[in-house]
């Protein structure tokens, strides 16, 4: 009886361990862009906004974090494995493209992969071409009517509606759990004016900060900031 009850402790334990960890390590490899030309025509469809968005430090990710568009403008912070050259910060990117290439879960910018560098380390780095890496989720980095209209999402991070729209919009972005639940509702700053155009470029005033928690055992834990 004893035992099963001390079986039983080191499950409820090892249970609670794991779901107190809410940002997980993960292990893989990167490269990086030879130059930026690529950056512009990523998959999420942000054009040369890429660059504005990632201050130059962007990313493809694979499948599993492009996650069919909907990890377009996600941060993480990624740092090399190889302590002859890298330093214990690493660097944060947003993803800006989608990466096919299951090799690497990220192909850098080249400025991010640069920045992963110890100081006057940066040239060797990029002589590796690929390097071991480790990283994590982390939350981006300073990277008037009452009729509502639901918006499609087309590819990477566009959406769009099928309708003539006219005069000024006000927009809002509701953010659901899996279960469909409402979890947080952020309205536009800015409203569009009353003379926007197709094609052009926006600014609402939305950061969503705030990212999903992850459940991991407690040696893959990253809660904590790497310095």
């Amino acid at each position: 009886m004893a035992l099963c009850l001390a079986l039983l402790f080191f499950l409820v334990s090892s249970a609670s361990a794991a779901a107190t960890c809410n940002r997980c390590v993960h292990q893989s490899k990167a490269a990086y862009y030879y130059d930026d030309t690529p950056i512009p025509y990523g998959a999420c469809g942000y054009g040369a906004l890429a660059f504005e968005l990632s201050n130059g430090y962007a990313a493809g990710v694979v499948p599993s974090l492009y996650k069919q568009g909907a990890g377009c403008g996600s941060c993480f912070q990624v740092r090399c494995k190889d302590r002859r050259f890298c330093s214990s910060v690493g660097t944060k990117v947003v993803a800006t493209d989608q990466n096919y290439d299951n090799r690497y879960d990220f192909v850098l910018s080249k400025k991010a992969f640069s920045s992963m560098a110890l100081k006057n380390k940066t040239s060797q780095l990029l002589n590796l071409g690929t390097v071991d890496v480790e990283y994590k989720r982390v939350e981006i980095a300073e990277v008037g009517s009452d009729d509502w209209e639901s918006m499609k999402k087309n590819y990477g991070a566009i959406w769009d509606i099928n309708k003539q729209l006219e005069r000024a919009l006000q927009l809002k972005i509701v953010v659901t759990s899996e279960n469909k639940r409402i979890e947080n509702l952020y309205w536009a700053v800015n409203d569009l004016p009353e003379d926007w155009e197709n094609g052009e470029i926006y600014d609402t005033g939305i950061q969503i900060n705030n990212i999903a928690n992850e459940t991991c055992p407690r040696n893959q834990c990253g809660d904590f900031p790497w310095k």
